[in-house]
């Protein structure tokens, strides 16, 4: 069966009375996962009102609107009668989708520009963004989709997959939804969108994922909840999910559910779509033994160029900072599907970002591992020492070692008296007075290394970097 490349202004529109019925109808499921930020139990009817008065201002339309029209309209009804956190959450990836939809239908790379955009609003409007909510299902959606190619389906169906995934991560990332034993509600919601958006391309109702729907596979875990409801629907719902299912009934309508599976995300949706769940609880299972080393990949931020290049050609995943650092880094990460991850910071990232990048590898059930480096040349002496053979714990360590041992300074153009040769020296020898055997140089200007190393009387190593917000950067070990 084919499904449409596009949505124009009608299909949007019909996008939008599915997401309307469809909060409506699961406004009581997501009201009862509300316990963060407040637990105030509305997270689903303010984002069934916020969606609400989306759909009537674009029915203020007249004659047939175009898609940019009713993209607009969504967005202007949205901000107008946006209520609580999640429905001004909700207006900005409405706002986001009006953004990109500048010309033309929404096709598969409108929808991947605007789930990127979404998120830079999103995190723009949150004072504070705490991962393991909706920001952290958003941007999981975001990254996916934008590696998911240009077909309508395609990018929508990798989002959802994704947010699920995302989704059911996130007790693992916040403390407060962990106790409780429930999902994030504002990222619920979040995926109820999203699905409506998929169940209008495809033409079908918005159910509970099956056995059958592709989504990302992740370890195996044990998931247990206590289940009020139709145990005798539930467990032919679960039993294709995963293994080692036991129901132990307390009476016809509630149990304890206990079943292994890698798709943990489609377990407590389906579990949330048929009743109403308690006390959850997820827990890794051990992996099989690995025969092969598991695959590594070291992600290192630095500006472009030249820098960026050595970063390159000594085996790391370079990632440039700016607006988007967070979700570039993750971007990196998902698509390098290895299962030991390194970053190096470079002391291009700040602490806030640090915690979202942390924390956000969760949602693609992947974990990184910050080695401490403060300096691009911190971050060099660092992968200098990095062994791929070692198991990453002790690669880990060495690599932080050898970037604490560096003692590093700038060169900016206020240190400079006379010349910038004449502000080097005097910088490195501020550091030699500590002791050290080795000088390394990230400069953007020209420098007589031979000379230098002879009036220092040690090594010298200089290497050409453009890009820096400074003329020198200088390390000595």
């Amino acid at each position: 069966m084919s499904h449409p490349r596009e949505l124009d202004g009608s299909r949007l529109h019909d996008w939008a009375v599915r997401a309307v019925a469809e909060l409506s109808a699961r406004r009581a499921e997501i009201n009862a996962l509300n316990v963060f930020p407040v637990p105030d139990a509305d997270t689903g009817s303010n984002m069934a009102h916020t969606m609400e008065a989306a759909l009537a201002e674009a029915g203020r339309l007249t004659g047939e609107p175009g898609v940019a029209e009713v993209a607009r309209a969504l967005a202007i009804g949205s901000v107008r009668g946006a209520r609580g956190n999640s429905g001004l959450v909700l207006s900005q990836v409405l706002r986001a989708i009006a953004d990109s939809t500048n010309h033309g239908n929404v096709d598969g790379t409108c929808i991947a520009q605007a789930l990127t955009l979404a998120v830079k609003l999103v995190d723009r409007a949150i004072a504070e963004p705490v991962e393991g909510t909706v920001i952290t299902v958003l941007r999981a959606a975001a990254v996916a989709a934008e590696a998911a190619g240009r077909e309508l389906e395609a990018v929508v169906l990798a989002a959802v997959a994704a947010a699920r995934t995302a989704l059911a991560n996130t007790p693992s990332q916040l403390d407060v939804l962990r106790e409780a034993g429930v999902v994030d509600a504002g990222g619920a919601g979040f995926v109820v969108l999203l699905e409506a958006l998929l169940a209008e391309i495809e033409g079908t109702t918005v159910t509970a994922p099956t056995a059958e729907t592709p989504v990302q596979s992740g370890p195996e875990l044990e998931v247990m909840f206590f289940f009020h409801g139709d145990l005798g629907a539930l467990e032919p719902a679960l039993s294709g999910l995963g293994n080692s299912l036991v129901i132990a009934r307390a009476d016809e309508t509630s149990g304890r559910v206990h079943i292994h599976s890698h798709v943990a995300g489609r377990i407590i949706e389906t579990a949330f779509a048929a009743g109403a769940v308690s006390d959850l609880r997820l827990e890794v299972l051990p992996d099989a033994p690995q025969v092969a080393t598991p695959r590594r990949v070291v992600v290192a931020v630095t500006p472009a160029g030249s820098v960026a290049d050595l970063y390159r050609e000594a085996g790391a995943v370079v990632v440039t900072p700016g607006e988007n650092v967070v979700s570039d880094i993750l971007s990196e990460v998902r698509h390098s599907s290895a299962q030991e991850l390194i970053l190096l910071p470079n002391g291009l990232l700040d602490h806030r970002q640090l915690i979202s990048v942390e924390r956000a590898t969760h949602a693609f059930e992947q974990s990184i591992t910050i080695v401490p480096t403060g300096r691009l040349v911190s971050g060099i002496a660092a992968l200098s020492v990095h062994d791929a053979q070692a198991p990453i714990g002790v690669a880990a360590y060495t690599m932080s070692e050898a970037a604490a041992s560096m003692r590093t300074t700038i060169v900016t153009p206020d240190d400079v008296t006379t010349t910038v040769e004449a502000a080097v020296e005097a910088a490195c020898r501020a550091l030699l007075a500590e002791g050290g055997e080795h000088v390394i140089l990230l400069t953007g200007t020209q420098m007589d290394v031979e000379k230098l190393a002879e009036v220092l009387k040690v090594d010298v190593m200089a290497f050409p970097a453009d890009g820096l917000c400074h003329l020198v950067e200088i390390g000595v070990e």
